[in-house]
């Protein structure tokens, strides 16, 4: 067994062991790939912050890690048929050898919770569950009914000179959420410039920016909605689902008929009903492990 830093060429390699482990766990075909591997990565230093565990030259195990203000936040994935010989151990070990050096006060994980043995040892080191996300998804059978917007407010796509006002209308909605960590602006516009920007939408409420979305075209087997959010003084007029049906249209248009979503279970502005409401199901829950 010999441990190396990640690289990006091993996405598809970890892909297929995240994949394996997830549909032996729950029983449900999985449709994540390499793009949404890389996604995971998009905020992490691979050459500083990983470990990739090989027997034989043969990629069995894999884990991650990245800071958010004072917490740590790491994953980890061991294939099906390595499990029992400490590789989930030696994955916490160096997350939290690596927290411990950084100053790091708190620890986050992600648990399906069909992985008993994640848990058991996740347990046994101290750490509880806390909080619950769920993978919502919808397949569009024809195209969605046309968006509408309250009286002063204008659905718009995107400009590029809109990207500073785009990322403090998502700033100013998630401030209230769990564990929100804000992104300064550069490094957001850095980590998001040579992204689809066709696939991100505004609603418009005179100069301001009341409302934005922004997707992907390449995640989760379909269209995947990366982040929408209202500025708090403008909730409750629509506007959210209006930005959703302009994404599903959107992604219709390009013959992308899937289109899912990751919520928090418990988000302070009832975003699952909504969701649902615009036809999108619970395909599966993940848990938050801290310590």
């Amino acid at each position: 067994m010999s441990v190396r830093p990640i690289a990006d060429a091993d996405a598809d390699a970890v892909a297929a062991i995240v994949v394996e482990d997830s549909e032996a766990l729950t029983g449900r075909p999985s449709r994540l790939g390499a793009n949404d591997v890389r996604e995971w990565w998009s905020r992490v230093d691979l050459t500083r912050d990983s470990w990739l565990f090989l027997d034989d030259g043969e990629p069995v195990a894999a884990g991650w890690l990245n800071a958010y203000g004072e917490k740590a936040a790491f994953a980890g994935v061991v294939a099906q048929r390595e499990k029992g010989r400490g590789y989930g151990s030696a994955i916490v070990e160096c997350a939290e050898t690596t927290a411990q050096a950084r100053g790091l006060a708190r620890m986050h994980t992600w648990v399906l919770p069909e992985d008993a043995g994640a848990i058991a040892l996740f347990r046994e080191r101290g750490y509880d569950e806390v909080r619950l996300f769920y993978e919502m998804a919808i397949d569009l059978a024809a195209p969605p009914p046309e968006p509408v917007v309250p009286e002063g407010f204008v659905l718009d796509t995107f400009r590029e000179e809109d990207a500073r006002a785009f990322h403090d209308t998502l700033e100013d909605a998630f401030r209230d959420h769990w564990e929100w960590h804000g992104t300064p602006f550069d490094e957001w516009w850095e980590l998001r410039r040579k992204n689809d920007h066709g696939l991100w939408f505004v609603i418009r409420a005179g100069a301001e920016i009341a409302a934005a979305v922004r997707n992907d075209a390449e995640r989760n087997g379909g269209g995947y909605v990366g982040i929408i959010g209202v500025r708090r003084g403008r909730r409750g007029r629509g506007l959210a689902k209006a930005l959703l049906l302009r994404t599903f249209g959107e992604f219709w248009r390009r013959g992308i008929t899937r289109v899912s979503l990751d919520v928090d279970a418990d988000s302070p502005t009832g975003a699952t009903r909504l969701y649902e409401s615009v036809g999108m199901h619970v395909e599966g829950t993940m848990a938050v492990y801290e310590r």
